[in-house]
């Protein structure tokens, strides 16, 4: 359940940088898997694809970090970098 709130989450951030850069799509999203976030890369890969589809982030490259770091204050997180987005022509 955690790492459904989690992916929720995270989708939740996408949707809205992109609705306030007017985006028609984004193409690709940056981000850190905390070292105790309990989410390996993969795992996070195949919820990111299904949290994703039907919304603006549907077919976005995803781009995983993964710190070892423990002490990090961030470490149960999941961290989004970047997103790269298409805007909608004028």
């Amino acid at each position: 359940m955690h790492e459904h709130a989690l992916i929720a989450d995270l989708i939740r951030k996408i949707t809205t940088i992109a609705h306030a850069e007017g985006a028609q799509q984004v193409l690709s999203v940056q981000v850190r898997l905390g070292a105790l976030c309990h989410v390996s890369a993969d795992h996070l890969r195949e919820h990111f694809l299904h949290a994703a589809a039907g919304t603006v982030a549907e077919g976005a490259r995803l781009d995983i970090e993964v710190s070892t770091d423990i002490t990090d204050p961030l470490a149960q997180e999941i961290v989004l970098d970047s997103v790269e987005v298409a805007r909608a022509d004028p």
